[in-house]
């Protein structure tokens, strides 16, 4: 209904000012004006000068806002994180809660008894979706028990889920989606509703915590607002002002290339100075970088719209403008087709056939898993589209995430990168990794890059500095242990260390060599051995390392190894998590269900540990 002069208390002025904001409320603002104005109300009752009489709201034809239901005062905040942005997120809303006088129980999902959900009566789940639509590690015991024949019913459970994901995916958000279906089934009721987020969350997230925070509050007029700014800065580092939405900008100190010449492969170590930047990291984070699209894709691009590259574009909702090539260089990404963006192009387009393609499942994956815009509009003569109207549809790049290969003790105000270039050549034109080759062809010395640090506390060194630990982790994979030996050297660890690496060649391939071969001979290094597959006339992988070596390191694990696995998680993590199961079967004479069981024990005490991609 609308607001009037007529049907209200109200004046002219304060009907069209309501008319315009009531419509814009979701429903958690909805209910926290509701209960704020109902604390305005009561605080002027007791408030008022004795003798002065209070006119009941309902004489002034307006009826009375109903109190926010009670509410329990315990919460449970369970996340699920692979990468660490969930586990920082909770963090955020954890303390916000408090704030508010609430009783939160935070716990990662694999350190949650599942047995224990019968217990909770508000639960907040915030999970990342992971590879191709799998749970996190830590969210794959809570998951499966959820869809077992043992989840209990759970009729009283207040819920809300906050989905982490990446629309240039297919099973965008999944896991979140996955957790939200089943409490559901289960009987529980949703306290706000699921909230998906894209890989630039601060936003959607701030927001679906401020719906969060209203309905768990008795007083919604107390309830503490987040911003965008806040959540960026719970999944970045310590007390640095700089954070994801506020990188720093860090010179460029080296920018070599790893591999020898005749290799098929490039792979650069990049040096960056974090000098006044006040951020730390440890061992296993990751450095967020802000890539800059390729220059010959972006002409191209406006060349096939046939737009001015000159033209002023908004690339903000502040309002801030640039020009058109500096927005598709700079500003938003255009290598990745995903649905949201063909939806909103679709609209845009007069006629053209990306309704159809929406329509087709089948065929929206295969554009997806091979075009980038480029593609979309040559293939679907989107050519028409003023340049605003498209580049406002388009999200914003974002930052590639990257193992940082040093240790902060060995080179203090500095943080290492091992990247592998991406080139290659599709419908006869070739194509980039994006942040690979803008670092490996466009990054001089001297030149800055925003970044940010990214914690993760999923990939830690154990805290006794005796623990014995197995690294596994070919190509670029070997970044984080670099990372490792070089903490280890500096505190003077005395855990034994073993190394499994490979690549294609020992002549050209064999990144950093000589570091290995020196901790080696200090004996920072236990054991090393590598595979390079290329080099025999038979492949050779870490997996079939470790089975050479079976008796060892089951071994090394009954003396309590942690065993930790970095690199591509569709081939290699794969086969080496089948290659353990194999030695658990082999050397402990487990069961197939024995050794599945023992590897799932070793994930839940930290002494299994992946970072995949």
């Amino acid at each position: 209904m609308e607001l009037q002069v007529t049907n209200s208390p109200f004046n002219q002025e304060q009907v069209e000012l309501l008319n315009r904001l009531i419509p814009t409320l979701n429903d958690g603002q909805k209910t926290w004006l509701s209960g704020y104005l109902t604390a305005i109300q009561g605080f002027a009752a007791v408030a008022a000068p004795a003798g002065v009489e209070q006119q009941p709201a309902s004489s002034a034809g307006i009826a009375p806002a109903s109190a926010p239901t009670s509410v329990s005062r315990e919460v449970t905040v369970l996340f699920g994180s692979q990468t660490g942005n969930s586990s920082g997120l909770s963090k955020k809303l954890a303390k916000k809660l408090e704030e508010q006088g609430l009783q939160v129980t935070l716990s990662s999902m694999g350190d949650f008894k599942p047995n224990g959900l019968k217990k909770v009566e508000n639960l907040l789940i915030i999970v990342s979706t992971h590879g191709e639509g799998e749970p996190p590690d830590n969210a794959i015991p809570l998951h499966e028990f959820l869809h077992s024949k043992r989840a209990p019913k759970l009729e009283g459970l207040r819920y809300s889920v906050l989905a982490l994901g990446d629309t240039s995916y297919e099973f965008f958000c999944k896991t979140g989606k996955d957790f939200d279906i089943r409490l559901q089934e289960l009987g529980g009721t949703a306290l706000v509703p699921r909230v998906d987020c894209d890989v630039d969350f601060d936003e959607a997230a701030a927001e679906w915590m401020n719906d969060v925070l209203a309905s768990l509050s008795s007083t919604p007029a107390a309830a503490g607002v987040v911003t965008s700014e806040a959540v960026g800065a719970a999944v970045s580092s310590g007390d640095s002002e700089f954070n994801r939405t506020n990188p720093f900008k860090a010179e460029v100190l080296e920018n070599l290339n790893l591999n020898g010449r005749g290799s098929d492969r490039e792979t650069r170590h990049i040096e960056l100075s974090l000098e006044g930047s006040n951020l730390d990291y440890e061992p296993g984070d990751s450095l967020g970088v802000f890539p800059e699209n390729h220059p010959r894709l972006v002409d191209e691009l406006i060349a096939a719209m046939e737009w001015n590259a000159d033209e002023r574009v908004t690339v903000n909702k502040s309002g801030d403008q640039v020009s058109v090539r500096e927005a598709l260089l700079r500003y938003f990404e255009i290598t990745a087709v995903t649905r949201p963006v063909v939806e909103q192009l679709a609209k845009l387009s007069l006629g053209g056939g990306l309704p159809a393609l929406l329509a087709d499942d089948s065929e929206f994956r295969k554009v997806m898993n091979s075009c980038d815009l480029l593609d979309l509009v040559q293939d679907y003569e989107l050519k028409g589209i003023p340049a605003a109207s498209f580049v406002a549809v388009l999200r914003k790049i974002p930052a590639r995430l990257y193992s940082i290969a040093s240790s902060s003790k060995s080179f203090q105000d500095e943080v290492h990168l091992t990247v592998r270039t991406v080139r290659y050549e599709s419908r006869g034109r070739e194509r980039y990794g994006v942040c690979s080759v803008h670092l490996a062809e466009r990054v001089e010395l001297g030149d800055t890059l925003p970044v940010f640090i990214q914690q993760n506390p999923n990939f830690k060194l154990p805290e006794n500095p005796d623990t014995p630990i197995i690294m596994v982790g070919p190509g670029t994979g070997v970044a984080p242990f670099r990372s490792f030996l070089g903490e280890r050297e500096e505190t003077g660890a005395e855990g034994k260390t073993w190394l499994f690496y490979g690549d294609q060649h020992f002549s050209t391939d064999f990144l950093y060599q000589t570091e290995w071969q020196r901790w080696l001979k200090d004996g920072v290094l236990t054991k090393m051995d590598v595979a390079f597959s290329r080099d025999a006339e038979e492949k050779v992988y870490v997996q079939h390392r470790m089975l050479e070596h079976s008796k060892e390191l089951y071994q090394w694990l009954q003396e309590g190894a942690v065993i930790y696995i970095c690199g591509d998680e569709k081939r290699m993590a794969h086969d080496v998590h089948a290659a353990l199961a194999t030695i658990l079967e082999q050397e402990g004479g487990l069961t197939p269900e024995q050794a599945a069981e023992y590897l799932t024990r070793l994930q839940q005490e930290k002494r299994y540990q992946r970072d995949v991609y």
